[in-house]
Formats: C-alpha cells, structure tokens, sequence
C-alpha cells in the first residue's frame, strides 16, 4: 500500500507541475500514469516538438519541458507509478481515497487529483491475427526496461520515433533485430532514419520496409510472427517478443466510471477550484471542461495552482493556510 497525501491521476506537464505546487503546501505527491515515463503527450509523441506558448520560453523543445518541470519538482521528492493506469477508485467514510492500479498497485491518498490530459492513452493496434492471445505473452505495446530484451529476438514495428529510437536503442541490447514499416519514408528525425539505415549496412538491424504484420504465432507464449510485403509474399520471423509502436489513442477509460459529472468525455469542474462533484476530487488540465475552457498548458499550470490550495484546505479543514509568494526575501520553497 503507497501511503500519500495526493494521487495525481497523469504525469503529464500539468501533472508534474502540480507536484511544486502542492509542494509549496508541504503535501506529498505520488503520480500515476499509463505511460512508461512522465511527461504525457510531451515526452511519447513528440519530444522534440517547439512550444511558442510557455512564459518565459519565446520557444522550448516539448521533451526540455517536461526536463525543466522534473528539475522544478526534484525538491519535493514525488514518487511515481508508471506503465500502469489506475482501475478503480473507492471513497471511505473519512474522506480518503483508495485507488487500485492494472497491476493490483493500492493507493491510499487524501485527496486525488485527475490531470489525465485527453484520457488514458491506449496503443494502437496494427491489424495481425492472434495478437490479442499473445499480448503480455511477447507482444507488448510499450518498452518499460530495455533489459527485459537482453539476447532476446525482437521485432519492432513502426515509422515515428519511438520506433526509430528504440529501433537504434534495442540494437545494442537484443541478439536479434527486425523493424518492419509499411513505408519506405519514416516519420521520424532524419538523423534517426540515418542511423537505422547505416545500422541496417551493418546487419545489426534487420530492416523489412513496404510491409505489415500478418499475425503473430507461438504456443502460450510468442515463438514468431509473419510479415506480409506489398507483393502479399510471406516471411516468419522468429522471435520472443512483437513490439508494435504505432502510437497512442486517448480514451476515458476507468474514469467514466467513477461517478463524475462528465460532458463529452470531459470532467465538469468548478472554476473556483477545479473541484469535481466529488469532494476530494479534483480535475485539471485537458482532461476537465467549463465555460470557455482553453486546452493550454499554461491554462492547465493556473488550474493547478487553485487546486493545490483548495486540496490543502479539504485535508486540513482546521489549520489556516498562509499564502506566501515565492519572491519574498528569505522565504525559500524549498
């Protein structure tokens, strides 16, 4: 059981923020997101992305962000859950919450804090037969230790970066390589395509363009998977492990669940505090909706800011709250 004073439901740039902020308040955060590490949308699908709309930065790569707010938020010691969503969430007669996780991970917080962004992402699937039967059985959709695929044969599949860049990654790592893409053109940063052409000069990458995953085989567990090229010819490959990396769809999820005003796959909130019709529960970020809501970060950063002293204020309803700016002379956040 992870005993915190708030669960932040997202590890997304607004997430992270939120940490400092209820830092600021000296309560303990812990974060839990579906990803394999933090930073949302920012670090998973385009970290290399320049953002214009962030005071102070005239422009900032997405992945310096996320960075930048992990430095902010080093002080204040958060912890994390990743690679995992959480399923369930109960309220008990005191007040608190206890959230359980995919993998049976308990949670028991004060407060709980939804900035899930646009929902849960979920992988994209690519078309295959039987690969649903093998799906924690060699077919996984996300890469959370490198390690798992020591001397292991592996196969890859996709275009963007994240493919490019465990494609490059896993090189060093797997004893056998194979990247399929449906294209003879990546998605990816040119120098990253650079690298898995020469990589694939080298035959440390088997490189299989113009084709598709058919369907993958194995007896309980994956033993290999068929390609289809565009003239529809066949070739197995051997393999202990499919990693499809064809990016990520959001959803609702487990959230539609919980009894929270929703509108349009968005949480209802009070603009006062972005307070849900849950007491204790709070949603920020992309993830609520009100009149004129704007889907900004820098909006999603004010909004944690007005949660974070209204949580303080829910958990500790008889201590005064003294609001201190951080540019007073000898106050340090810290």
């Amino acid at each position: 059981m992870i005993e915190t004073d708030i669960c932040i439901i997202g590890a997304g740039p607004v997430g992270l923020f939120s940490v400092f902020e209820c830092g600021l308040l000296k309560m303990r955060c812990h974060l839990v997101d579906y990803l394999p590490q933090p930073g949302g949308q920012l670090t998973e699908i385009y970290p290399r992305k320049p953002i214009y709309d962030i005071p102070g930065y005239p422009s900032v790569l997405a992945g310096e962000l996320v960075d930048n707010l992990m430095k902010q938020i080093e002080p204040f010691k958060p912890t994390f859950t990743l690679g995992q969503r959480v399923e369930e969430l109960k309220k008990n007669e005191d007040g608190s919450f206890e959230l359980i996780t995919s993998k049976n991970e308990h949670i028991h917080c004060k407060a709980v804090v939804i900035a899930a962004g646009l929902g849960c992402f979920e992988p994209r699937k690519p078309n295959a037969r039987n690969l649903e039967l093998f799906e924690g059985k060699g077919v996984e959709y996300m890469v959370l230790n490198p390690e798992d695929f020591r001397n292991k044969k592996v196969v890859l599949a996709g275009g963007g970066d994240s493919a490019l860049d465990w494609a490059i990654f896993l090189a060093e790592v797997a004893s056998e390589l194979t990247l399929v893409h449906r294209s003879r053109e990546f998605r990816g940063a040119p120098d990253s395509v650079e690298k898995v052409f020469r990589l694939s000069e080298e035959g440390r990458i088997n490189l299989l363009l113009d084709s598709n995953i058919s369907s993958v085989n194995g007896n309980g567990i994956l033993r290999s998977v068929n390609i289809e090229d565009k003239n529809k010819e066949i070739q197995t490959i051997e393999a202990d492990t499919l990693i499809p990396l064809f990016g990520l769809s959001p959803k609702l999820g487990p959230i539609a669940n919980w009894g929270l005003n929703i509108d349009k796959n968005a949480i209802e909130v009070n603009t006062e505090d972005y307070s849900t019709n849950i007491p204790g529960i709070y949603a920020i970020g992309d993830i609520n909706t009100y009149p004129g809501k704007l889907k900004l970060i820098l909006c999603g950063f004010h909004e944690g800011a007005l949660m974070a002293q209204s949580a303080f204020k829910y958990m500790y309803p008889d201590q005064k709250l003294s609001f201190k700016y951080t540019t007073v002379n000898g106050i340090n956040p810290f």
